[in-house]
């Protein structure tokens, strides 16, 4: 957060990136990137053959089966989104909270953005009639709403939208001519998978979503930006493609040959891939849960984390005892409990939160360190929250958090 206060706190470089793994690069990962870093030719815009025809296995063993040419890649989740935008006219609908990186897509593009509230039990699918509400007010007021985005496993909140609620919601963006995006990066960082539904928008409307992924949120590195794209089958998803293509490729959004190589890799999920991305799930669920646990003790609010690396707690029954200490938005609370916690704690007018109300979100990956030892420790412990600094990570955010009470 260096630069935030003097910046104005509002500028999107000072925004924060989604929750990392807290953990080390996974060697055999890191070996495939090595072993392809001799390759002299470039992949081609939208990715090449086997990092699209990877792209399609791993979609296949989730039930959405597609071909390589209704696949595109890029290099980060962002340029992505910024092409698939690029694709389509027309206003876009989001949840609110939602990730802090789309709005500031739609505005680059010199889009309206409209955020619309999510049902209490989850974040990251609207409320229907909220959704409706929202679809014929903006068409009142001579808009032209054509796309909603939405995430059934959430980024800020760490939830997972029940499937009845995705149907409803999506049943309603479609009768209203909506076209859905659906950003699915967080789907296989699910805590309990054998307890909780994940549906994706895909499975319901075939013709009417485009599902996106960013590999970094389970499977690859901060350091190696990927991101996957899969269109509906059809002359329309086909359309769409090509429009984002052309896009992607006046951006110059290619991936290295390396990282490509790399990201085929993890998607076909050999067995060490899945092995780290169950044992990472397993410690960030212990972790996600501890933190709940700390945020409740101290009076403040927040929905039980399903999923990724967050939460989003409420410290809005806090309010009186913020105030004493000048903290009366957002932007203040950010600044505040990043300083008393001395890692980010973006506030929630970043993910399109009304900037009164007194929300932020917590990250698990911090509670770990920046030492790769104390990482895998972690990582391989039965009891992670009894090592030392996670011990401590935990007791200094409960500290901070109980001054408040």
């Amino acid at each position: 957060m260096d630069g935030t206060a003097a910046g104005g706190r509002g500028p999107v470089r000072y925004g924060p990136y989604a929750p990392e793994t807290g953990l080390p690069v996974l060697g055999e990962s890191a070996a495939v990137l090595a072993g392809a870093r001799d390759t002299a030719t470039g992949e081609p815009s939208g990715g090449g053959p086997a990092l699209r025809e990877a792209a399609c296995g791993y979609w296949a063993r989730r039930g959405l089966h597609s071909a390589p040419g209704e696949v595109v890649a890029a290099s980060g989740a962002q340029p992505l989104l910024f092409a698939l935008l690029g694709a389509h006219d027309g206003d876009v609908l989001m949840p609110r909270p939602c990730p802090a990186w789309w709005a500031p897509q739609a505005r680059l593009l010199g889009r309206p953005a409209y955020h619309v509230p999510t049902p209490a039990e989850c974040g990251g699918v609207p409320d229907p009639f909220a959704l409706l509400e929202t679809v014929r007010r903006v068409r009142t007021e001579g808009g032209r709403p054509r796309l909603l985005l939405l995430s059934v496993a959430d980024d800020p909140t760490g939830t997972v939208a029940p499937p009845e609620t995705v149907r409803e919601a999506c049943e309603a963006a479609v009768g209203e001519g909506l076209h859905i995006i659906s950003d699915e990066t967080w789907r296989d960082t699910v805590h309990e998978p054998r307890q909780t539904v994940l549906l994706s928008p895909a499975e319901m409307c075939p013709e009417d979503v485009t599902v996106i992924s960013d590999l970094v949120g389970a499977l690859t590195p901060a350091a190696w930006p990927v991101a996957v794209a899969r269109f509906p089958a059809g002359p329309e998803g086909a359309a769409r493609r090509a429009r984002t293509l052309d896009v992607l490729t006046a951006l110059g959004a290619v991936l290295p040959a390396p990282v490509a190589a790399a990201a085929a890799h993890v998607l076909g999920e050999p067995p060490a891939v899945l092995g780290r991305t169950g044992e990472a799930n397993a410690l960030h669920a212990r972790l996600g849960d501890a933190v709940h646990r700390t945020v409740l003790a101290a009076g403040a609010l927040a929905r039980p984390p399903q999923a990724g690396r967050h939460l989003y707690a409420d410290l809005g029954p806090l309010r009186a005892r913020l105030a004493e200490r000048g903290v009366g938005d957002s932007m203040e609370l950010e600044e505040y409990l990043s300083d008393r916690l001395g890692t980010s704690v973006p506030g929630g007018h970043r993910f399109g939160d009304e900037l009164g109300a007194l929300r932020v979100r917590l990250s698990t990956g911090p509670l770990l360190g920046t030492a790769a030892d104390g990482q895998l420790a972690a990582l391989r412990s039965d009891r992670p929250l009894e090592l030392p600094p996670v011990r401590e990570a935990l007791r200094h955010l409960g500290t901070v958090l109980d001054e408040l009470r």
